[in-house]
């Protein structure tokens, strides 16, 4: 396959609509899937995941609720989900399907574990009633379902041949950023539709914030509207407006990237915002979001689709930097050199799971974006004699993975273990 429609091609396979925290929907999906199976009549349901999702998954609100987790979005598969919608699985729920799936979730009929010596996204759905049971098994991805299963027989087998590894990711590590910038640069606008429907829709669900949460405008709005901090600030206040809103619950799909909502937001607000303040023309906006997403998914296949590493906010923090320098009119030098300031700048945020205060972290790394933009626009980079920098951008990047594979294999164990014996 060409370069250029590898890369549109795996740009439309990790940009995709999703409502609610992507890991209890993927388990919502996976569980309407199973229910599907059985014609709708469950009365037990065992849902395993790996230690990530279930980390995920603890502390985040489900859409059009004020409840959290995996149980309440299993629960509401049960009652109203709608398989075909994937990742929007939940759309359209209300009062009467909340009181129902709280009723279930009283029965009892719900069990959820994790299994620790899983590497790699992983959700094993098993709904059994009566008379039938029924598997389904979603891996690598999070709208990847490879085993559905009826009893004895097996309806669809799709395994992948190394756990969480999908083809796709695989092949782009041997791109470059520079492959990345000659796409945004030259593919027809046409092409990048897509990345328009992002903006928009990632920017409704921003405003959606600020209208909740009205003294976010005071928070952040600082300084001249004709000079840096301003910016900065209103990039800040957009996107931390549209992850809040997400992360506790407010019912409007976002555009996801490489598997999570919140990277979607942070690799399309703060480009958006600062293009928007700037009044940058559309299309360099769009070509640089689309950049930023690119980074976004590039850096992901090296870190791990869900990793101890903060994804939203280093892995989308990089895609963002590269998008901001390039809609600022910065070279290829600079755009990779943004990048590296990033890596060695905000490599150690750890991911402690999907809650509200993600949009924190969110706000640090739009902060720290901007700021690693401006410097690589004055030719101020971090020197590769610097702790895991190296000559390349794709060399320090690899290293940021070694560091998530390799270096952090004990965090993700003693978060969850912090966070379970908080539990009531």
């Amino acid at each position: 396959m060409e370069n250029n429609t590898f890369i549109l091609e795996t740009l439309k396979e990790q940009v995709k609509p999703a409502l609610g925290c992507t890991e209890p929907i993927a388990a919502a999906y996976a569980v309407s899937a199973a229910k599907d199976l059985l014609d709708g009549s469950v009365e037990k349901i065992e849902i395993v995941v790996d230690k990530n999702v279930f980390k995920n998954a603890m502390g985040v609100g489900i859409p059009g609720t004020d409840q959290k987790g995996l149980k309440t979005a299993a629960a509401l598969a049960l009652v109203c989900g709608k398989t075909e919608n994937k990742l929007e699985v939940l759309k359209d729920i209300n009062e009467k399907h909340i009181y129902k799936a709280t009723e279930l979730i009283e029965k009892d009929i719900i069990s959820i574990s994790a299994d620790e010596e899983i590497n790699g996204l992983y959700i094993q759905v098993t709904a059994k009633n009566e008379k039938n049971s029924a598997k389904v098994i979603i891996m690598g991805k999070h709208d990847n379902i490879v085993l559905m299963q009826k009893n004895e027989e097996i309806l669809f087998k799709d395994m992948p041949d190394s756990q969480g590894k999908i083809p796709s990711c695989e092949t782009i590590k041997k791109f470059s950023i520079a492959d990345f910038v000659a796409f945004s640069n030259n593919t027809p606008l046409t092409n990048l539709n897509l990345v328009k429907h992002a903006i928009e829709m990632n920017r409704k669900l921003a405003d959606a914030g600020i209208k909740e949460h009205p003294t976010i405008d005071d928070i952040f709005e600082n300084g001249k509207n004709n000079n840096n901090i301003y910016y900065k600030e209103y990039a800040k206040k957009i996107t931390y407006a549209a992850c809040n809103a997400r992360m506790t619950g407010y019912p409007l799909s976002v555009m996801s990237c490489a598997g999570s909502g919140n990277h979607g937001l942070m690799a399309t607000l703060p480009i958006a915002a600062i293009g928007e303040a700037k009044n940058i023309d559309e299309e360099k906006i769009i070509r640089g979001v689309t950049l930023s997403l690119l980074v976004t998914i590039y850096v992901k296949a090296f870190t791990g689709l869900l990793s101890p590493v903060c994804g939203c906010g280093v892995a989308a923090g990089l895609g963002a930097s590269a998008g901001i320098t390039y809609i600022l009119g910065g070279n290829l030098t600079q755009i990779e050199g943004a990048v590296k300031n990033m890596v060695g700048g905000i490599t150690g945020i750890i991911c402690d799971g999907g809650k509200p205060g993600c949009a924190f972290k969110l706000v640090i790394s739009t902060e720290a974006a901007v700021d690693a933009a401006l410097m690589a626009l004055n030719n101020i980079f971090i020197s590769h004699n610097d702790g895991i920098i190296d000559k390349t951008t794709e060399q320090s990047i690899k290293n940021l993975g070694r560091v998530s594979t390799e270096g952090m294999t004990n965090t993700d164990e003693t978060i969850l273990d912090i966070m379970i014996k908080k539990c009531p």
